[in-house]
């Protein structure tokens, strides 16, 4: 392994640096104001670099962070003059030669599978929309080569529209930082509840019953766009009731919280998903319950939203599965007609258009690693982490993750906020979309499900996940057990000032593509 220290130097030129133009970056302006705000780890060794559902300066104040955005003295500002000057001169490298030094290890030249492998093991993929530019001109540059190697020169020709994103990247600043071993506790959590027997696929809609109940698979995607997959994650399936926060998001994005809940409450119902029964108010209890969901749907009026959360990841649609859901859907008729007698619909909705609407969106088909970028949407703000897209207001997010939180696992809600404590909505499908705020977003898929409707191996696995990490809503109360902390480096330790991290660090024996 080689490290480049933090010298005083090497500190002014990256301070200085990172005020160049956000070049190649999807969703930023390049502005200095926009690249001064690349900021430094905390003291408690969390990573500011991502964006947060916080305005800055109230995130600074939470997490301890030092930001380049605050006004500098004159000193400071003679210091930055005098490093741009040395760097102009060629007395100091740039960070695209940092870089280059840090992954050749020494060696004249990079072979392009060497850094691609480099940039898999921080969790970063070569498809990753914001590293398009980067990816096309490796791609032409490696073909003038007859070796397929990059030297400095034409390294920093390939990496330098993208040099903010990677220089993040290598210096493990996202918010994962020791992104290969929290993919290998993944992993093992993966196997442990693969081993799992037990529960029935759904048939009451005869196409699920179709799918194979060995099938499993997880995926993630982190605020900041690092991906984890494992198992059947490229097999589609229907997102079933999984879809109902994500409708319910587009609506409140669309008409406002006040708006959307004239026609629905906010209340676990303490009632079966299907059930014929409404509030006090004559209203449904939530949007997570089929009769809220079927009123949402007739709130919303676009489907480009789905691509745009799922960064224009694969989602299709099934027409089976529409076609078998209307066929055999007497109690969501029998619902509407009710929802309709009681005036729950806005005027002039048209029932049975609504209806045929709500079984289409059900129908609606994803992978685990397209709707894993759907869930870390939500946990990003509303911003699609690999395209940088605002999607969602702030206001629909908290909101949708407030509801997924109460009233999202079925008549298991209850359980599941206590003993997991994070947002998560499952679908009869066997999927379980899982929201780690301002961290990441996972979905689960296995058919078999339990007795409650939820799947068998994703309650295990959400479970086993808040039991190794920190991810509870109340785990970072004051004096409570210490668990795995993966937004820190080294996990669990405290990153002292005496022990900052070097300039770059990359380990090629521990490089892995997580696929």
């Amino acid at each position: 392994m080689l490290h480049f220290r933090s010298t005083v130097a090497l500190k002014e030129l990256f301070q200085t640096q990172l005020k160049r133009p956000l070049t190649g970056r999807v969703g930023v302006k390049a502005t200095p104001a926009t690249a001064a705000c690349f900021s430094t780890r905390s003291l408690d060794g969390r990573s500011p670099g991502r964006r947060s559902a916080f305005p800055p300066q109230h995130f600074a104040r939470r997490h301890g962070v030092r930001s380049f955005c605050s006004k500098s003295d004159s000193h400071n500002e003679t210091a930055k003059d005098s490093t741009e000057k040395r760097r102009k001169a060629g007395i100091l490298p740039s960070l695209e030669d940092l870089l280059f030094y840090t992954i050749a290890e020494g060696q004249e030249k990079i072979p392009a599978h060497k850094f691609t492998t480099a940039l898999k093991a921080t969790g970063l993929r070569t498809g990753d929309p914001r590293l398009k530019e980067c990816m096309e001109m490796l791609k032409v540059t490696v073909k003038t080569t007859s070796d397929g190697a990059l030297d400095r020169h034409l390294f920093k020709k390939c990496v330098q529209s993208n040099i903010v994103l990677l220089t993040q990247a290598f210096r493990k600043k996202f918010v994962i930082p020791d992104f290969q071993s929290f993919c290998a506790h993944m992993d093992e959590l993966y196997v442990k509840a693969k081993n799992m027997s037990g529960g029935q696929v759904a048939d009451y809609i005869p196409q699920l019953a179709r799918f194979s109940p060995d099938l499993w698979a997880v995926a993630l995607c982190t605020v900041d766009g690092q991906r984890h997959t494992v198992g059947d994650t490229k097999v589609p399936f229907c997102l079933q009731s999984c879809v109902k926060p994500l409708k319910y998001a587009i609506a409140v994005h669309d008409h406002g919280t006040e708006y959307v809940h004239r026609f629905i409450g906010k209340e676990p119902s303490g009632l079966r998903f299907n059930k014929l029964f409404l509030n006090e108010e004559d209203k449904p209890h939530n949007p997570m319950v089929n009769a809220g969901a079927i009123v949402c749907t007739s709130l919303i009026k676009v489907m480009n939203f789905m691509n745009k959360l799922a960064g224009n990841e694969y989602v299709g649609f099934s027409n089976a599965t529409f076609q078998s859901e209307r066929e055999s859907g007497d109690r969501n008729f029998a619902i509407g007609y009710y929802l309709k007698e009681k005036k729950c619909f806005p005027e002039g909705t048209d029932m049975t258009s609504i209806l045929d609407f709500y079984f289409q969106l059900c129908s609606i088909e994803v992978t685990c690693e397209s709707a894993s970028v759907m869930a870390a949407t939500l946990a990003n703000g509303g911003f699609c982490p690999i395209t940088g897209e605002r999607v969602l207001s702030p206001e629909s997010v908290r909101d949708t993750l407030s509801l997924m939180h109460s009233c999202g696992m079925y008549d298991f809600s209850g359980q599941f906020a206590f003993h997991v404590g994070l947002p998560a909505k499952s679908g009869v499908a066997g999927g379980i979309l899982l929201v780690v705020p301002n961290v990441m977003g996972i979905m689960c898929w296995s058919p078999p499900l339990d007795k409650l409707g939820n799947s068998v191996r994703g309650i295990q696995f959400c479970t086993d996940l808040v039991s190794l990490c920190n991810f509870h809503n109340y785990d970072n109360l004051r004096h409570f057990a210490k668990k795995l902390d993966p937004r820190r480096e080294g996990g669990d330790q405290r990153v002292s000032p005496s022990n900052m991290l070097p300039f770059f660090s990359f380990s090629p024996s521990s490089s892995s593509s997580s696929s």
